[in-house]
């Protein structure tokens, strides 16, 4: 067994715990998962494969000196029988220290001297050839690609010329920085175009290994070094010609070549076991979470309640280790919430029905002061309840429950300092947020603020790009409020923070989906959400549903806390393993 294989082996349950997750929004429902311990367990085999450590050399082989004495042979004959232009010679980058060490048998050398930049081919009009987009190159360690049949008429201009064997390196941010190169192979009668957004190499001869070359461009040190010497705007940054043809490349015998490729792929095939392994492994431990959530929400009665809350407590500590798993009990307690399974009815609380009572008589105070809104009459019908509440509770809509403070179609003009104004961008899920900052003229904000001023504790909510998130008013400083977000201001200001919390909820979130339209950016109309349906419960009951909602989210929030101090403790080993087996 190899030096890395029992790196590898001995190393298997760092490799398999080093899980890096982020949440892709505030709303729990998914995130981009990154198995890191397989992530640099690659990029370690990589490293070792192009400083010759990750195969023996073997003094029998014939040295890398020889056949690139021929290669720079059969380059002069080329030149001089003008099938090949003679290109202005790229000097090899400085900054190479890492290769004070070189092999026995192997060479320094760069693509500049043993391929052809940026090649071109002269090919008939007519003949079908492959073209390959950016989006079909892989970043995966083999360099594949896939492609569509185009005419050589329709992409010999324009475009970057390629045939099989030849390397392709994206030099475009983030393509390059994301590892997109290939090995151009299968190309429709060999020959074909691609993006302009590639470097080109075409090997001399067929001595040097196209996979191995690969192996130099998708190192982490090549990556990294390119990156730093990026030139042009930010978004539109490119790797310079110099860097791709100088880029200093240690070249093995051809057998070791040989050996390395073998190698590499074995070792990557043991990553992909690993990874699937794993992934398999997160997934089983998805469905299984979820599995025991969702028997709490569907529960029939406090009893069966009770009961899969039980199976669940007896094995929190392995049940609740992923941020996936976290934000699914976040959900979770949400939606009991909202449904009257999270705290116990009181019957001396003060019935929902006089609550509603005075949400109506404060609405119809309004009314007389000159507030302009429609209510449908329509009874709500059973059909419309998409949440199953005890009969203690009562339901209202939306529209009957608040005012509406919205400037849809309307943009103020923004200036560098003065009022703040808050966009749906600063409305994130669950929170205001000051980022990005903008702002209307001081001068503006009495003419721009005219269907109402909204205060502490209103809820807002954004109904288009993107729709549903909803934050409660915590900003002390007076602010301009822009298009796609309402702020809802509700006729007794004490219910807000439980209608903020059945907003959020995945019953409510899907409800308004329903209501939603619009082709590009979803959205929901304020006539359509002010129908939306609210089971509202007694407001001493909404006040130890708040209160008990806040307690256990702290504490998702502390045990998330602590999976990222377990994360980061993970990562750390498995970046040491790495630098101790180099």
């Amino acid at each position: 067994m190899s030096a890395v294989e029992n790196i590898i082996t001995d190393n298997l349950p760092i490799w398999s715990s080093s899980v890096q997750s982020k949440s892709s929004s505030g709303r729990g429902t998914s995130s981009k998962r990154t198995l890191y311990g397989v992530k640099k367990l690659r990029e370690l085999i990589l490293d070792l494969a192009v400083r010759g450590l990750l195969v023996p050399q073997d003094p029998n082989d014939e040295p890398a000196s020889v056949f690139l004495e021929n290669i720079a042979a059969k380059k002069e004959q080329l030149i001089k029988q003008k099938v090949l232009k003679n290109q202005k010679p790229v000097p090899l980058l400085t900054g190479h220290e890492f290769l004070s060490h070189i092999p026995v048998g192997w060479e320094l050398t760069s693509l500049s001297q043993i391929a052809q930049i940026q090649p071109k081919n002269d090919l008939s009009e007519e003949i079908n050839v492959g073209f390959v987009e950016m989006s079909s190159i892989s970043t995966m360690y083999d360099g594949s690609h896939t492609q569509e049949v185009r005419k050589w008429l329709q992409v010999k201009k324009g475009y970057t010329h390629i045939k099989n064997g030849d390397i392709g390196l994206a030099k475009v941010t983030p393509c390059f920085e994301n590892s997109k190169a290939a090995i151009f192979k299968g190309l429709i009668n060999g020959f074909g175009a691609a993006t302009t957004e590639l470097h080109v190499a075409r090997l001399f001869g067929n001595q040097i290994s196209a996979d191995f070359i690969l192996y130099h461009l998708k190192s982490v040190r090549f990556l990294s070094l390119g990156k730093a010497r990026m030139t042009g705007t930010s978004g539109l940054k490119r790797v310079p010609k110099e860097y791709f043809a100088g880029y200093p490349i240690l070249l093995p015998p051809e057998a070791e070549q040989h050996r390395i490729v073998a190698k590499v792929d074995e070792l990557m095939a043991l990553c992909d076991t690993l990874e699937q392994q794993q992934e398999d492994s997160i997934q089983a431990h998805e469905v299984l979470v979820e599995t025991l959530l969702e028997a709490l929400t569907s529960a029939a009665d406090a009893d069966a309640s009770q009961a899969a809350w039980q199976r669940i407590s007896e094995h929190f500590d392995v049940l609740f280790t992923t941020e996936h798993s976290i934000d699914k009990l976040k959900e979770t307690i949400l939606q009991l919430a909202v449904m009257g399974k999270l705290v116990p009815q009181d019957p001396n609380d003060e019935p929902a029905k006089l609550l509603s009572e005075e949400i109506a008589a404060n609405k119809m105070l309004l009314v007389e002061e000159g507030l302009k809104t429609k209510s449908s009459g329509k009874e709500i019908n059973t059909s419309e309840k998409y949440i199953c509440v005890p009969n203690s509770w009562e339901c209202l809509r939306l529209g009957d429950m608040a005012k509406f403070i919205d400037y849809r179609g309307r943009t103020p003009k923004k200036t560098k300092a003065g009022t703040r104004l808050i966009t749906a961008k600063n409305i994130k899920f669950g929170y205001l947020s000051l980022e990005p900052e903008e702002f209307i003229a001081v001068s503006d904000y009495s003419d721009w603020m005219t269907r109402g001023i909204p205060q502490i504790g209103d809820v807002l909510f954004t109904t288009e790009a993107p729709l549903g998130n909803v934050a409660i008013i915590d900003l002390s400083e007076k602010f301009a409020l822009a298009q796609r977000a309402i702020c809802l201001q509700f006729h007794v200001s004490s219910i807000g923070r439980f209608v903020a919390l059945l907003m959020m909820s995945i019953a409510f979130q899907s409800r308004i989906k329903e209501s939603a339209s619009g082709m590009t950016a979803t959205g929901i109309k304020s006539s359509a959400l002010k129908e939306v349906c609210i089971a509202l419960p007694p407001l001493a009951e909404q006040y130890r549903i708040v209160a008990k909602v806040n307690e256990l989210m702290a504490l998702c929030d502390q045990l998330k806390g602590s999976l990222h101090q377990v994360q980061q403790t993970q990562i750390h080993l498995t970046d040491a393993v790495v630098e101790n087996a180099l």
